[in-house]
């Protein structure tokens, strides 16, 4: 209520940047070398534009700009990388000439975490690349204690938890922090955990707090910068809803993260056993998805948290029970589950284990030789957390032994792990304590667990595919849908499970099931009979790593030939009244002119050494993108590269005829950063391959689908497609510009067959079946596919005719969706445009497709699908 009061009024830095500037202005914000050359792992389209818009926020000018000393927040969800944009913003930041940042958080365990992070390049989860180059110049970075350990080459990073820098700067000792060292510094401040941070102002006594402690050393200095991180706003305190209402420059929370399909999906187990059939069943399970993944060649240690209700000596009682129960774990106790567990994944894993041969012996050594004493591990109090915190932090590593870890709380910040697919909760009834609209703070603290263990295992099973999001949300019977599955082990108690729902929705974790409806896409009998069922093909291709044997020179990566200009320096100038100027004709010596200078003409040694300075131009970098340059040599003197070339000087005359060695080398190093980013932005990982076919009836089948209750793909034209045979499922659950396609295609279908002479006319709606891939390895799923046979006669044979099946791309797109999805209308352009004809065996396809489909240009479309068929 209080936020929806306040955001009717006010909207969120976020929201004032995007209707300022618009969201094409953010996305098409270019994001630095000195992020993306210097970042370990690959940053995703979210962090991306998490980046762009601190740029953004940072160089341009907009109405409800935040004043200088600026101050910022990223709410960000648990698991999306909050820590990746942190380092990123400080390689930035030091481009832009700070120097020195100052790290807080309000945990130990997470400062050793971080780190880990920012210092340690053999840790897994360094990072940064091998070498941090910025400018031409290599960069380090160094944990310092005092501001006064700062050094202007590098990045000077002081971590400290609130608590302890609150008490240096209110306190002070001998060589701690002091308010003094930050006066004539300017500083980078980064919080993690922020939240924890607002004490004073969500009390209104900011006096003495660890915030006015933060705020005395943000505003010591104007250049100073604050950003913060949290995946945690409180949206029930206005003084805190107003406080960060100017500072939320990105907000993307939980839900968005899900719904992105970067973390896994929840799922409850609801059982009557008691709690040792619960762990059984919890660890038959694990067993299940190790060996399934080992199947399909996938390296996955699955791990089980056990999880005590309110004290450490439940939680040790809970592991010397579990030692016990490992001891003396038998077939008997297998078996019971076998017989009596109603959970279909359960019975799906027995049917696994028969197929594979693993015996219920089998499954029983295997499980205690998994759970091992030593492969067990207790997080509870702050001395074990600490003390184990490389093993938590490391769950993933292929030698880090660890399968069980038992805990109470001390788990629900700051833990970083992919591996956890089973919450076991050693402990029965619901929760009491305090409470938050009909939800207790237990309830909401174990939803929160819930959410840390909800980050996506990454894998692949080909080349091509994302490895860290989901790869069969809607394909509910693939049984590989188990390593994208989160389980929470609960006893049956329906208030619990209400009450427990309630707070997975209110995090964002599990999408509201009553706003959802399942509906059964099914197949037509009809159509099930056709020949084109039982023996057609559909064509698409797949994503494959770029290729760049065929480059042999800039234009062949799309290297514009552009010359690049650069100013000389001079001391030709002249004094000006303040208020008003006197014309005065301009002497010789001011007259600018300009020169062309082609590469060719500099000095072998000048190009030589201005590319030395560029870590891009290094052989063995250039050689990836250019596979058959055989040397520097050849990329400085050939006309397929640098000798293609020109610099156009301009200044005085006298200038001009001067070009000294020092003037050539500041317009190649000018050059050569232009050239490179010319040359990344042309560059891509992934590409699409030739086109690949299955048979249709293998690839369209039924499909059950979830979709918005009560919205518009709550509907599924079911009347009007009944009788229709050309359309080939019982319903379509699309978008209401979809429905408006389909609709067309009902009233044009008869012209279609008499006036172009086609038959054997199909329409099959694409429920994310059929992926296509552009040039730059962009997956695009069209809404429909179009199929219907053509007959021509061949002209040396009159009596003859050369039958061709079509298959035709069809996108429907709203208003709202046709600027940012211009590269999908351009890659059904660049389809239609090539025509493509494939035999299998005697049968002929053609593979093409139709711009988009908007219903406000309905009738052009009709008249380019016409077309399709007569060219």
């Amino acid at each position: 209520m209080i936020m929806d009061l306040l955001s009717s009024t006010k909207k969120y830095l976020h929201e004032t940047l995007e209707r300022e500037l618009g969201k094409r202005s953010i996305n098409n914000t270019p994001v630095p070398p000195s992020i993306l050359d210097n970042l370990r792992f690959e940053i995703r389209p979210y962090q991306k534009e998490a980046f762009q818009r601190f740029i953004l926020c940072e160089s341009d000018s907009f109405v409800g700009k935040p004043q200088n000393p600026l101050h910022l927040l990223y709410n960000m969800a648990t698991g999306s990388g909050k820590t990746m944009i942190m380092a990123g913003l400080i390689l930035h930041l030091f481009q832009k000439g700070h120097r020195n940042f100052l790290f807080f958080v309000n945990s130990n365990n997470i400062i050793r975490k971080t780190k880990d992070n920012f210092l340690n390049p053999q840790a897994s989860k360094y990072l940064f690349n091998d070498k941090i180059v910025i400018d031409g110049k290599e960069v380090l970075i160094k944990e310092v204690d005092n501001l006064e350990e700062a050094d202007e080459e590098n990045i000077n990073i002081k971590f400290t938890t609130i608590q302890q820098l609150h008490i240096d700067l209110n306190k002070t000792k001998e060589n701690s922090l002091t308010y003094e060292d930050f006066v004539d510094k300017k500083l980078v401040l980064i919080a993690d955990e922020a939240h924890h941070m607002v004490a004073g102002t969500k009390s209104g006594k900011l006096f003495g707090s660890w915030e006015s402690t933060v705020k005395k050393i943000h505003e010591s200095n104007f250049e100073n910068i604050l950003l913060e991180f949290t995946a945690t706003i409180d949206t029930e305190t206005a003084t805190l809803l107003e406080h960060y209402r100017d500072k939320v420059i990105f907000k993307y929370d939980l839900a968005q993260f899900r719904l992105n399909g970067y973390s896994k999906e929840i799922n409850l187990i609801r059982s009557f056993y008691d709690e040792q059939d619960r762990i059984i069943q919890a660890l038959i399970l694990n067993l299940y998805r190790q060996e399934l993944a080992t199947s399909h060649n996938i390296n996955l240690k699955p791990v089980i948290l056990f999880k005590a209700k309110r004290t450490i000596k439940e939680s040790e009682r809970n592991k010397d029970n579990f030692h016990q129960l490992i001891d003396n774990f038998s077939v008997s106790m297998v078996e019971k589950i076998q017989k009596t567990s109603t959970v279909p994944v359960v019975q799906k894993a027995f049917r696994f284990f028969e197929a594979k041969e693993i015996s219920f012996y089998e499954i029983v050594k295997r499980i205690q030789a998994n759970f091992r004493f030593e492969n067990c591990l207790s997080a509870n109090n702050d001395k074990e957390a600490e003390k184990n915190q490389l093993l938590l932090n490391t769950l993933e590593d292929e030698k880090n032994p660890i399968r069980a870890i038992f805990a109470v709380q001390k788990l629900n910040e700051g833990w970083d792990v992919l591996n956890l697919f089973d919450i076991v909760r050693l402990y029965e009834g619901q929760n009491s304590g305090g409470s938050s609209k009909g939800m207790s703070n237990t309830t909401i603290s174990e939803a929160q667990l819930i959410g840390r263990g909800a980050r996506y295992y990454p894998f692949v099973l080909e080349e091509g595919q994302d490895k860290y999001t989901r790869k069969f949300g809607d394909d509910f019977d693939n049984d590989l849908k188990i390593l994208e599955e989160l389980y929470y082990h609960t006893k049956e108690d329906s208030r619990y499970i209400s009450e427990l729902k309630l707070a997975l929705v209110k995090t964002g974790i599990c999408e509201d099931e009553s706003n959802l409806v399942t509906k059964e896409l099914k197949l037509k009998e009809d159509f099930k009979q056709t020949d084109f069922y039982k023996k057609g093909h559909v064509f698409f291709n797949k994503k494959i790593p770029k290729s760049y044997n065929n480059v042999k020179s800039f234009s062949d990566l799309g290297v514009k030939k552009t010359n690049f200009r650069h100013a000389l320096s001079s001391g030709v100038g002249r004094v000006t009244n303040a208020f008003f100027e006197i014309e005065a004709t301009a002497s010789n010596e001011e007259v600018l002119k300009s020169q062309g200078v082609p590469l060719v003409k500099i000095p072998n040694h000048i190009i030589r050494f201005a590319l030395s300075k560029h870590p891009f131009y290094r052989f063995d970098r250039l050689v990836r993108y250019f596979p058959n340059l055989k040397s520097i040599s050849e990329f400085i003197e050939s006309e397929k590269y640098l000798a293609c070339l020109e610099i156009t000087f301009s200044g005085t005359a006298n200038r001009v005829k001067e070009i000294s060695h020092f003037d050539y080398l500041q317009a190649l190093s000018g050059l050569l950063q232009t050239l490179e980013e010319d040359i990344k932005s042309n560059l891509t990982k992934y590409e699409g391959s030739g086109y690949t076919s299955a048979q249709i009836r293998h690839v369209f089948k039924d499909k059950v689908v979830r979709v918005p209750r009560g919205k518009e793909r709550d509907k599924g034209q079911e009347k009007l497609l009944a009788s229709k045979s050309w359309y080939v499922y019982n319903a379509n659950y699309g978008t209401s510009e979809e429905k408006k396609f389909i609709e067309l295609f009902v009233r044009v279908f008869d012209d279609f067959k008499q006036e172009l002479k086609l038959k054997d006319i199909y329409i099959i709606r694409n429920e994310r079946v059929i992926k296509i891939i552009d040039k730059s390895g962009r997956a695009f799923e069209p809404d429909f596919l179009m199929f219907c046979v053509k007959e021509k006669k061949k002209r040396d044979q009159l009596l003859q005719t050369k039958q061709t099946t079509y298959q035709v791309f069809i996108e429907p797109k709203g208003n709202h969706l046709l600027a940012h999805d211009k590269w999908k209308d351009n890659f059904l352009t660049e389809i239609r445009n090539e025509r493509k004809t494939i035999k299998i065996y005697t049968d002929t396809y053609l593979i093409t497709a139709v711009p988009f489909y908007n219903y406000d240009n309905e009738n052009n479309f009709k008249e380019k699908l016409e077309d399709t068929f007569n060219e």
